[in-house]
């Protein structure tokens, strides 16, 4: 098999990816803080050559193609969205919003405000006459997965009146670089994000943040990966026909 048609082959597969990533964040351009990922290629192995360039020699870069090496996301804070709802919130600079998971104790952050009354059953200290502990129903604010929001002080934050000031917790790490990306808006922290903190973004009320993916943004690049993909799958075509060329010549 010769190498251009090995070149050609990767370059389709990678820009199949490509085209993954920004399909998802098309997909999620309505999706409340949603955080854009972006693709990262890196060329895969090649040698230099002395060549000729402008009637001199010089030592010209021959490869075998490209990559995606990974992707990133792109934590840079999109606009406020205004829904007149009382339990939603918006952070006017950096941070996140702690979630709880009380099943499992896990703890996440998202940028996502839309929240809600949860419903919660908890102990109030009594037994009955069976000596069965006595349970109270509360209401605290929660995500519409079941998780609960952290207050400053890292608890769970009763809701009686959402008009009033709720003392919902902003945290914060020294860096975004490498977090782990759970579903379309939660994060976990990992080491090289440093320790947390409490972050000094202002909350808003009544309104959410809005996906950062820009939709002509993202069908720009879209195009240019189906270009690139309809170019690479051209380069397989041709090498298999030249191939088959030189075999026919053969016999």
């Amino acid at each position: 098999m010769n190498q251009s048609f090995y070149i050609g082959a990767v370059g389709a597969q990678q820009q199949l990816y490509h085209l993954n990533v920004h399909g998802d964040n098309i997909a999620n351009v309505n999706t409340y803080g949603f955080k854009a990922d972006r693709s990262y290629f890196t060329a895969l192995m090649y040698q230099n050559h002395r060549g000729a360039l402008d009637g001199q020699y010089t030592e010209l870069p021959m490869g075998v193609g490209a990559r995606m090496l990974m992707t990133g996301t792109d934590h840079g804070q999109a606009g406020p969205a205004d829904t007149g709802r009382l339990l939603d919130y918006y952070i006017e600079g950096e941070g996140f919003f702690g979630l709880v998971d009380l099943a499992t104790g896990d703890v996440t952050f998202t940028r996502n405000g839309a929240f809600m009354m949860s419903q919660l059953q908890r102990p109030t200290g009594e037994v009955d006459e069976n000596g069965e502990p006595i349970m109270e129903t509360i209401y605290a604010l929660g995500d519409d997965t079941g998780r609960f929001v952290l207050s400053e002080e890292g608890g769970l934050i009763p809701v009686t009146d959402p008009k009033e000031e709720l003392p919902i917790g902003i945290f914060d790490f020294a860096n975004y670089d490498g977090m782990a990306r759970l579903d379309d808006t939660r994060f976990l922290p990992v080491d090289k994000n440093g320790n947390l903190w409490y972050g000094d973004g202002k909350l808003v009320q009544g309104c959410v943040e809005r996906s950062n993916a820009d939709l002509a943004d993202e069908l720009t690049k879209v195009i240019e990966a189906q270009r690139a993909y309809g170019a690479a799958l051209k380069m397989v075509i041709t090498s298999d026909e030249i191939e088959s060329t030189i075999n026919n010549l053969r016999n």
